[in-house]
């Protein structure tokens, strides 16, 4: 029976005693390292055909990179001219589903524009451009977009009037479409937890339990109680889909093994919408990747850098949190300008942020991630230990399901006695599986206007809340009702309600300041103090529903106001 997949502190401690629980001769069918969105796709692919399976992640989930890309559900158009039609060919159709089935309330169409400095470039571009759409609807789901159209110089001026005339010689106009990742990633943790799968975020596999050469579990830390015991985790299969710490458990199993992820980072820009007059996303060639205007509510995105990560140097920082440096931001900057007849200035940027690709790593003959293929690669260090690694956010659903097909097969062929019958588990249904908060959005958002009414707020107020939650809206509603004073806006000038503080807790899974105000919402992005004011106002909610001591609570946000300040002067005292 499906429950509402509720993930909070109790929902987090009966996974730890169910994953306490397990033995060798009792153990999980599956167990996950990794709650980013391939982890949580797999978790959900897999307790969908019923296996037993339990997903740990060190930090929150989508802390790392499935919080941190471009939030965009495309194709890659620029994978077309290194032939990668097949790879292109699959996003498109997984953007289809998205848009259609899985998680409309989350992800929705975005127009774009392709400026050209060359009249000649058109014609070549438009050609690009129309095979892109056209892939986009040969056996897809659905999701098709209006058709691309070549505009004139005047045309692309009068959708985007900050274009700079002297560098265009027209545009193709073509749309794409745009998701909120990390909410995105944190519906399919609670879709997964409502088909019964054990999601506990702050758990860190440190090693790998054996039986002779098989690995047939994890053992890991509860980073909450450090002085506390190991869990020992047992499995039929481990599965990791650990990103960036991909070659951290191919080492743990082979400490010789050669590695297979080479990290890029990522770096975007936060500029508020007055920056950029424009009406349409813009993506622009550069020399060495591609650069995107994004609108993003009321701001817009910039990006990307696509540059090597990892050399050891004391710029690369730790991992978990890579940052923009001010050679990023320049670069950045640069690229835009190029193509704006107002420039953008330092002074125009709200905030940044960065994040890490985990690419396959190539021959070795070339230190350029610009040129590593965004293919996913499922590999098998050691028996009962599988990995995948690679691939692009758009395609999470296709290599959550290869890994667990693999899973599955390796099951079937060790196991002595499979818990469920083979012809049970064989197949994926996940895309015919609707995320959290997908099943009703569209009546309500037919309805928007008759809600406002009847709650006393904008039709704006109720659309927010719609793309955020999608049905799941009513559990925001719920809230105010026990207490009115919730609808009250977090901090001024915001979209986001007090209530939403507690959805995040009680609903969501958020455990830290970080994980409401810089995924649940997107505050910590969004304002010209990181966040630091919201976190005044949103410490006092959590820490009622947390427990939390008042020493823990100064603390928490003492923490907060920290780990912004320190990602700021990076920023700005980098060479």
């Amino acid at each position: 029976m499906r429950t509402d997949g509720a993930l909070n502190p109790d929902q987090r401690a009966g996974a730890l005693r169910e994953l306490r629980a397990t033995t060798a001769a009792q153990p999980l069918d599956l167990l996950i390292v990794g709650g980013g969105v391939v982890g949580n796709g797999a978790a959900l692919d897999a307790a969908a055909r019923g296996l037993r399976v339990g997903l740990i992640e060190m930090q929150d989930l989508a802390a790392g990179t499935s919080s941190r890309s471009s939030r965009l559900a495309h194709g890659g158009l620029r994978y077309l001219e290194q032939r990668e039609f097949s790879l292109v060919h699959e996003a498109l159709t997984e953007r289809g589903l998205l848009l259609d089935r899985l998680a409309p309330h989350l992800v929705r169409p975005v127009p774009f524009l392709f400026p050209v400095a060359k009249h000649w470039q058109r014609p070549y571009v438009a050609s690009g451009i129309r095979l892109y759409d056209l892939l986009s609807r040969v056996g897809a789901y659905g999701g098709s977009m209006p058709r691309p159209k070549s505009l004139t110089r005047d045309q692309a001026k009068a959708l985007a009037p900050d274009l700079d005339s002297d560098h265009i010689a027209g545009a193709v106009r073509f749309h794409d479409a745009q998701i909120d990742d990390a909410r995105h990633t944190v519906a399919l943790a609670r879709t997964a937890a409502s088909f019964g799968a054990q999601v506990a975020t702050r758990v860190m596999a440190t090693g790998l339990l054996y039986e002779e050469d098989q690995v047939i579990g994890v053992i890991a830390r509860d980073t909450f109680d450090p002085e506390g015991p190991s869990l020992n985790i047992y499995a039929r299969c481990v599965v990791g889909a650990a990103g960036v710490w991909t070659d951290d458990l191919i080492h743990q199993a082979d400490a010789h093994a050669p590695g297979r992820v080479q990290q890029s980072k990522g770096v975007h820009l936060v500029v508020p919408a007055s920056a950029i007059r424009s009406t349409t996303a813009i993506i622009a060639r550069t020399a060495a990747s591609v650069l995107f205007l994004l609108p993003w509510g009321k701001y817009w995105l910039i990006g990307t850098t696509d540059t090597p990560w990892g050399a050891g140097t004391e710029e690369d920082g730790d991992p978990a949190e890579p940052v923009a440096t001010s050679t990023d931001i320049d670069y950045l900057l640069e690229q835009a300008n190029h193509w704006l007849a107002r420039p953008i200035t330092r002074n125009d940027v709200v905030a940044t942020y960065a994040g890490l690709r985990p690419l396959l790593a190539g021959d070795g003959e070339s230190d350029e991630t610009t040129t590593l293929s965004r293919e996913h690669s499922v590999f098998r260090p050691r028996p009962g230990l599988i990995l995948i690694a690679g691939g692009k956010y758009t395609t999470y659903r296709v290599m959550a399901c290869d890994v667990v097909d693999a899973a599955v097969d390796y099951i079937s062929s060790h196991a002595p006695t499979p818990l469920v019958p083979l012809r049970a588990i064989a197949e994926s249904t996940t895309q015919d599986i609707p995320l959290s908060g997908a099943d009703g959005y569209a009546e309500e958002w037919a309805h928007r206007a008759q809600i406002a009414a009847e709650r006393g707020m904008t039709v704006e107020a109720i659309e927010g809340l719609l793309r955020r939650h999608g049905d799941r809206m009513s559990e925001v509603f719920a809230v105010i009702d026990l207490d009115p004073t919730m609808a009250e806006p977090l901090n001024d000038g915001m979209p986001y309600l007090r209530a939403e503080v507690v959805v995040a807790v009680t609903k969501s899974g958020a455990l830290s300041l970080d994980d409401v105000l810089t995924r649940r919402l997107r505050v910590t992005l969004e304002t010209k103090d990181h966040g630091v004011a919201a976190s005044v106002a949103a410490a006092p909610i959590m820490a009622k529903l947390l427990q939390w001591s008042p020493a823990q609570q100064e603390e928490s946000v003492r923490e907060f106001a920290r780990n912004t300040l320190a990602a700021r002067l990076h920023e700005t005292s980098t060479p």
